[in-house]
């Protein structure tokens, strides 16, 4: 099942046809138009869509230019560093023995197609990342039960202005990662049960056409339910929740000499299985 926000109602996709199917419509009221509700009321919802007849109504082709986040209201958003090793590799530090948690401002996300302006003087950095969504609330559950309280997972950028994020000592990472547009996520979640292997799911980054990151979720230092049971120790994750994996090496930021987005620059970030991301930047 692939969920998505068209026009900013919630609509269903079929990858086949690629059309796409207006939920308030085909339910018949059962459920409305906005987007968010689907994981706020994920139970009923994945029931009523795994069973919806998409031929009882009149899709309309998939534009994605018209595609808003899936998840456009999160009332949390995590964010987890250095998950990667190659990544924290890059980056000089050490390994975490704990998962190193920040958050990105709901104000940040927008959809997978999206100009963003990069802020003025500074190092905004590419990061891809698998997304997981919570769709059942998650409080201290054990890692062996995390997946039955995911919706589904879908394709996110962790956009990061590097000069922001490293100002502070020791580093504060929330602010430099959610300028508005530095939370591109989509185009649609793609249910769990659509995976093979949905802790193994490649990866990759372009920047103007050529590869910058290229990796699999199965080299994650903690692991989608590893990560679930960890933070749910600590918090409950509730329905419609975002969580960013982490990122592979690659960033701009690791490289020598540093590289930085700049204005024109075109940035598509893919995962098999979901689809693809594609920010275009302009300069303020």
């Amino acid at each position: 099942m692939r969920i998505a926000n068209l026009d900013e109602r919630l609509v269903l996709i079929d990858p086949a046809t690629r059309r796409a199917f207006d939920v308030e419509t085909l339910s018949e009221g059962r459920f409305g138009p906005d987007p968010q509700t689907a994981y706020e009321r994920w139970d009923g919802f994945r029931a009523f869509a795994s069973a919806a007849d998409l031929g009882s109504i009149e899709g309309e082709p998939l534009d994605e230019d018209r595609l808003g986040p899936p998840v456009p209201a999160p009332r949390q958003i995590f964010a987890i560093g250095l998950n990667y090793r190659d990544h924290a590799d890059e980056s000089g530090f050490d390994v975490p023995a704990e998962p190193m948690v920040f958050t990105k401002f709901p104000a940040s996300l927008t959809g997978p197609r999206a100009t963003v302006t990069l802020p003025p003087g500074g190092h905004v950095d590419w990061e891809a990342e698998v997304v997981a969504v919570i769709g059942r609330e998650a409080y201290r559950v054990t890692a062996g039960e995390a997946w039955p309280h995911v919706a589904g997972l879908t394709v996110g950028q962790d956009l990061s202005e590097r000069i922001t994020q490293m100002a502070a000592t020791p580093p504060q990472f929330a602010l430099g990662k959610s300028f508005p547009g530095f939370g591109p996520v989509g185009p649609w979640v793609v249910t769990v049960d659509e995976f093979d292997d949905p802790d193994d799911l490649a990866l990759d980054c372009r920047l103007n056409g050529e590869e910058v990151q290229k990796g699999r979720t199965r080299d994650l230092v903690f692991t989608v339910p590893e990560l679930i049971h960890r933070l749910s120790k600590v918090t409950p994750l509730l329905p419609g929740d975002l969580l960013f994996t982490g990122t592979p090496s690659g960033v701009g930021m690791g490289r020598s000499p540093q590289r930085w987005l700049a204005d024109g620059d075109t940035l598509v970030s893919s995962v098999t299985g979901i689809g693809e991301l594609r920010q275009r930047f302009v300069a303020a």
